[in-house]
């Protein structure tokens, strides 16, 4: 699978995430617009965050470490009849744990809510909305993560489109539902459940065109179940410490006393933010890179490896850094444009333009680590990721209670980022140790120039956002943000040839070649 055909597979991904972001954008200004970072959107955001938890462990966090390795093994290996005999096994097992954490999930929804939100204990309207909720979303769990199983096996057969766009549904599910609800919090619920359901279904016509064919319960036993298995385990304690991290952050962020009204809000609709470029850009690399990887690991030389490593490396620092600068230098204004307005009120925008200042600080280490740890994925070593993210929850939580006091909601996210930097350099070194150089000085070259040229970039969007300034309605604040980010992108470019940042130059060249063409 060479760099152009990862590339094409990352396009694919990356517009449908572009798409799907853009859904979510508008899903969460409805949000934030209808509930503020009040009662009900904290209320929505712990009961959602729960199931999110589940997904990633039994979802898509083992569809990318583990099942679409060892699938692509099978792909590899040209045996049809073995390879969808592996895909209904681990689809039986599927079936039982989800459904058996499902009905689990709905009986101790109320002793969940108090463990992740111990703030809301002093609220009795805002634990028992939360308790409600959660019930309601709940068999999410299952639906997604079947979906992102579905997601995996079509992955393998090199197939992204129809998973990659999947996620439209569900932000479109939402939006419609809060659009008819209105105020109640019930149709945020009831939005999450038939976007589950409709972002399985549409997978389904797709992997009966591949050749699968449903064996339900019929078999439980196949060779590489077993190895699928042993990578699991460690992918899921991965799994699950990542997810304590964004626990953690909940627990601290209920503290309001501490660090404020609507901290767990805050942090979410900020959050989000950060998602928008990682989902874009890295995610979809690294989702379109990992099979490439799986197949590369398998040869004794690992010299396309390594060259594939630094590319996606490379990549994501181009794309990363400027978004980065970018969301530090104009996050009041963003967040002012996009969520401000209702119930959203000043104090709302200011709390959380602050958090995403300084979750930005650590956005290129997020993208970074996703391809690192895809690396480690693809050599079937889940515990190394394991073990640093152990160590990065033990550093956030020990941040979480330094920083919660002077920068009260913003330290929360100081403390995620230098987290995030920490776990991708220790991975990226213990990397770079197991396999040998893999060209890390091109990257450090690569990473600096496009540094500088994001620097540069940010003073420029800095002083057309202050100079330009054309009225306080909503039409003006997004022309008003639209130019700043216009001028930025513009004036990136200009000092990427500037600095003589090669992935600029790379791209310009094929560009050129493509308009020949």
């Amino acid at each position: 699978m060479s760099n152009k055909i990862i590339a094409k597979s990352a396009t694919i991904i990356g517009v449908a995430t572009l798409c799907s972001r853009i859904l979510g954008f508008i899903r969460d200004i409805v949000i934030a617009r209808l509930f503020g970072v009040y009662i009900y959107a904290q209320a929505f955001v712990i009961a959602f965050r729960i199931p999110n938890l589940l997904r990633d462990l039994v979802g898509e966090g083992a569809v990318n470490a583990v099942l679409v390795p060892v699938f692509s093994e099978y792909t590899v290996k040209d045996n049809k009849q073995a390879f969808w005999e592996l895909v209904n096994v681990v689809l039986n097992f599927l079936l039982v744990m989800l459904s058996a954490i499902t009905i689990l999930g709905v009986m101790f929804s109320p002793l969940i809510v108090r463990a992740i939100a111990p703030g809301f204990v002093s609220d009795p309207e805002k634990l028992a909305a939360t308790i409600k909720l959660s019930r309601i979303i709940f068999p999410y769990v299952l639906l997604i993560s079947l979906a992102a199983y579905s997601m995996g096996v079509l992955n393998s057969l090199r197939h992204f489109s129809v998973p990659a766009f999947a996620p439209c549904l569900l932000n479109i599910s939402v939006i419609v539902c809060a659009l008819a609800f209105g105020e109640e919090i019930v149709g945020l619920a009831s939005g999450v459940l038939v976007g589950g359901v409709l972002q399985l279904a549409v997978q389904i016509p797709v992997l009966y065109r591949k050749g699968f064919r449903l064996q339900l319960f019929k078999q439980f036993k196949h060779p590489a179940a077993k190895t699928i298995g042993k990578l699991m385990v460690p992918r899921l304690l991965s799994s699950s410490i990542y997810q304590l991290n964004n626990f953690v952050d909940s627990i601290f962020g209920s503290l309001a006393w501490i660090v404020g009204e609507g901290g767990v809000a805050i942090l979410y609709f900020s959050y989000r933010l950060i998602q928008f470029p990682l989902g874009i850009f890295s995610n979809a690399l690294a989702q379109a890179i990992l099979p490439a990887f799986s197949t590369q690991a398998l040869e004794e030389n690992h010299e396309k490896l390594k060259h594939t490593l630094a590319f996606g490396l490379r990549a994501t620092f181009f794309v990363m850094l400027p978004a980065c600068v970018g969301l530090m230098v104009l996050s009041k204004p963003i967040i002012g444009t996009l969520f401000g307005g209702r119930k959203f009120d000043l104090y709302s925008v200011n709390a959380t333009a602050n958090a995403l200042f300084f979750y930005s600080i650590g956005l290129f280490a997020y993208g970074g680590t996703r391809i690192v740890q895809s690396c480690f994925f693809a050599l079937k070593d889940t515990r190394t990721p394991a073990k640093i993210a152990g160590l990065a929850l033990l550093i956030g939580i020990v941040l979480n209670s330094i920083l919660m006091f002077p920068l009260k909601i913003a330290g929360l996210a100081l403390a995620t980022s230098i987290s995030g930097i920490t776990t991708f350099c220790i991975l990226f070194f213990i990397l770079k140790k197991r396999l040998g150089d893999f060209k890390s000085e091109p990257i450090f070259n690569s990473f600096a120039r496009t540094l500088l040229a994001s620097i540069a970039m940010g003073l420029v969007s800095f002083i057309v956002s202050q100079k330009i300034f054309l009225g306080t309605h909503t039409v003006d604040k997004l022309l008003n943000l639209s130019l700043s980010i216009l001028f930025g992108l513009i004036s990136y470019i200009i000092f990427c040839f500037v600095f003589k940042v090669s992935e600029m130059r790379e791209l310009w060249k094929w560009l050129r070649e493509r308009r020949v063409q």
